[in-house]
Parts: structure tokens; sequence; C-alpha cells
């Protein structure tokens, strides 16, 4: 008996665009956003500082206005980007000194959720990559976006581990380390 090339698409089906192509992405960073902004949306009932949760709500809204981008326009502006840009500043400097090399990933609830997310971001960012190997356009404010999106959750993860009284742990990689003789 010869297999079907019939595509069964189920009358239940959670999102229409689930059955794109293999090789479109669009679905994939549509579905990695929605996942990311959830992620937010945990963070969020994690954190009690009402600054950070007015900030997390916000770029959780942005990261839903990035969803369609691939599929259709990018609609974060710049002032927004630039917002992000100022709330990733503030964290730097409110942390400066915590992290002067790589550091595992680790620390508070919290802090660990704020690490989950920064690599989040950069999954966006390799995706996107992707997308544009294939040749398709991409603008640039996306992928400032996606690349702010995650240096601002590692700054927050530091942040929530200081504010958790817990200790970042220095980690020395075996294959990059500096001034390494061979």
């Amino acid at each position: 008996m010869a297999a079907s090339n019939h595509l069964y698409r189920s009358p239940y089906e959670a999102y229409p665009f689930l059955a794109d192509a293999p090789d479109n992405l669009m679905c994939d960073f549509e579905l990695l956003t929605d996942r990311m902004a959830s992620e937010i949306g945990l963070l969020h009932a994690l954190v009690g500082d009402q600054d950070i949760r007015s900030d997390l709500l916000k770029i959780c809204e942005l990261v839903y206005h990035m969803n369609p981008t691939l599929r259709t326009h990018m609609t974060v502006t710049a002032d927004e980007i630039a917002w992000l840009l100022e709330r990733l500043t503030f964290l730097q400097e409110s942390v400066e000194g915590r992290c002067e090399t790589f550091v595992l990933t680790q620390g508070s609830e919290r802090g660990c959720q704020a690490h989950l997310l920064r690599v989040r971001g950069k999954e966006l960012v390799r995706l996107i990559y992707r997308h544009m190997h294939q040749g398709h356009p991409v603008p640039d404010t996306l992928m400032d976006m996606a690349n702010l999106l995650s240096g601002y959750f590692f700054q927050l993860a530091l942040r929530l581990n200081m504010l958790d009284g817990v200790d970042e742990v220095p980690y020395v990689s075996r294959n990059y380390r500096q001034n390494q003789k061979d």
C-alpha cells in the first residue's frame, strides 16, 4: 500500500500556520515569540518589584508585536527599541561589578527564569538569521530587538540574583581560556 501524500489538517488545529512547509520559518518564529511572551508572563508572576513588573508587561507586549513580523511587517517602533535599550542600560548600571567574566546560569528562581529568557532571545536571533540565509529580507530593527531582548534578560538575571542575595558563580571555559598557551 503506497503512502498518501495527503496532509491531514485537523479541524481543531491550534494555529492556522502549523502546517506550513518545513523550510518556512515564519510559524517557528511566531511560536518562539509566543513561548517567550508566555515565559515573560511567568517571570512577571515571580517578581514583586513594581518597576520590573511594569517593564516585563511592556516587553511582553513588544514581543507579541514582533510575533507576525516575518509574515507581515515590523510594528515595534524605534522609540520602543530605544526604551528597551534604556532599560537594559539601567540594569547594566545597577549591577555594575557583579559580572566581570562569564558566569554560570544559576541563582534564584527568578534569576534562572531570566537566564532562560536570555537564551530565548538568542534563539530568536538564530532563527532570524536562518530566515535571512533563505534569502528573505528582515528589518534591521527586528534583529536589533531580538538581540536587545537577550541582553536585557541577562542583565535582569544579574539584577534579580542580586536582589535575592545570590552571588554569581564565575565560569572559566576550558576551551576559551584567556592567554592560553598551546
